[in-house]
């Protein structure tokens, strides 16, 4: 390693973020810390209906002012300097207001994966850079490996090395399903310290160096829903959604009726109000009509999806069809599939068995083993 490279680490006042900033000075960076504002004035302030986790790299109290002053303090016992951004503005813009559009448009989305694309590994970088630093880090739990790059493949900048997105060691806390969208420049300048680490030995070394925040507590909620009451938020952002419409079956008979569809998810089952003898699922949120289909569990079963705005890590899309493993949710193990890339960012997956609640503004990845070979926001699920 090159001695005194300048860092700016991502720093949430958590444990996760405050180690890695540990490691990093104790590998003989020059490391700096830096907290992001982007709390926005309405976020949730307690109790919720919904609750779930995407993946977020967060605490509770994320972006909040105890997560700056926990930040600080962090950078004050290791002797580094703090910054804080103010990127209120720009998460509104390029996160939340997508995350409402998608709800209105009866999909699903995963706001940490936009977050990490235009907040952390754009906004962050560029700031980075214009501070003079050589890296940017995060303590998010993956891995990057370095390899030589093809002589046909593409190549950043015409650089002799080729980075790999990889799984973390703990596969319990691996974050590479909200990181599939890097690219060869991001992942040039950026590190991941705790890659190689269990959360048990992250948990440890903070408390080994004597880090004032080794046993606060963690969560994944969305770091603007932190009750997770996304209905809550919704309401308060966009009381119009509040549409009731009809809840049908399959067969097009009214059986009930919804909310509004920004409400409801594929796969849902709690809320519909349906008496309809057995477990009901959302099973299809059509935005035309203002409809939600309801099934039993065996509807919700698909075969393949189409996923756009596919990306690659490596920076060029393969010319074959490719056989591996796909995720399409964070907490959802992967499965084996094939992708068929059609051109302009679009992607066919074909999964070997039947998958179950295949959603729309979810993100599929696509891995070969511990490796991510990219991802896409789920479109269409064919039926």
């Amino acid at each position: 390693m090159m001695p005194h490279k300048k860092v700016l680490i991502a720093m949430s006042g958590g444990v996760d973020s405050s180690v890695a900033a540990a490691l990093l000075k104790k590998q003989g960076y020059d490391v700096y810390g830096a907290t992001m504002q982007i709390w926005p004035e309405d976020a949730s302030p307690a109790g919720g209906e919904i609750a779930g986790k995407s993946g977020c790299q967060i605490s509770r109290s994320c972006c909040a002012q105890d997560a700056v002053d926990d930040a600080r303090r962090v950078c004050h016992q290791l002797g580094i300097p703090h910054y804080v951004f103010n990127f209120k503005d720009y998460f509104e813009e390029k996160v939340i207001a997508n995350f409402c559009s998608e709800y209105q448009n009866g999909r699903t989305p995963n706001p940490c994966i936009r977050c990490n694309k235009y907040v952390k590994f754009e906004k962050f970088l560029r700031r980075a850079k214009e501070l003079g630093m050589d890296y940017i880090a995060t303590g998010h739990y993956v891995r990057i490996a370095k390899v030589a790059a093809p002589k046909n493949g593409p190549r950043h900048a015409g650089a002799a090395t080729q980075y790999k997105l990889k799984k973390a060691k703990d596969h319990h806390k691996d974050q590479s399903y909200v990181l599939y969208m890097l690219n060869q420049p991001q992942l040039a300048q950026t590190l991941f310290p705790l890659g190689n680490y269990t959360k048990l030995q992250v948990r440890a070394l903070a408390k080994k160096f004597k880090l004032h925040i080794h046993e606060k507590a963690e969560s994944q909620d969305i770091c603007f829903v932190p009750d997770g009451n996304f209905a809550g938020f919704l309401k308060r952002r966009f009381p119009q959604l509040n549409k009731p419409g009809p809840i049908k079956n399959l067969q097009g008979k009214i059986l009930g009726q919804h909310r509004g569809i920004a409400f409801y998810t594929i796969g849902q089952r709690r809320g519909l109000n349906v008496a309809a003898g057995h477990p009901m699922y959302v099973t299809k949120i059509d935005k035309k009509t203002n409809t939600i289909y309801i099934g039993g569990e065996k509807d919700l079963l698909r075969k393949d999806l189409m996923a756009e705005k596919f990306t690659f890590v490596a920076g060029k899309a393969p010319t074959t069809t490719l056989k591996g493993q796909v995720k399409i949710r964070y907490n959802t193990p992967a499965a084996k599939a094939t992708s068929r890339y059609s051109g302009r960012g679009h992607v066919k997956i074909i999964f070997d068995r039947l998958q179950k609640a295949v959603t729309p503004g979810q993100s599929a990845v696509f891995y070969r083993g511990e490796e991510v070979v990219g991802g896409g926001v789920i479109a269409q699920i064919p039926r």
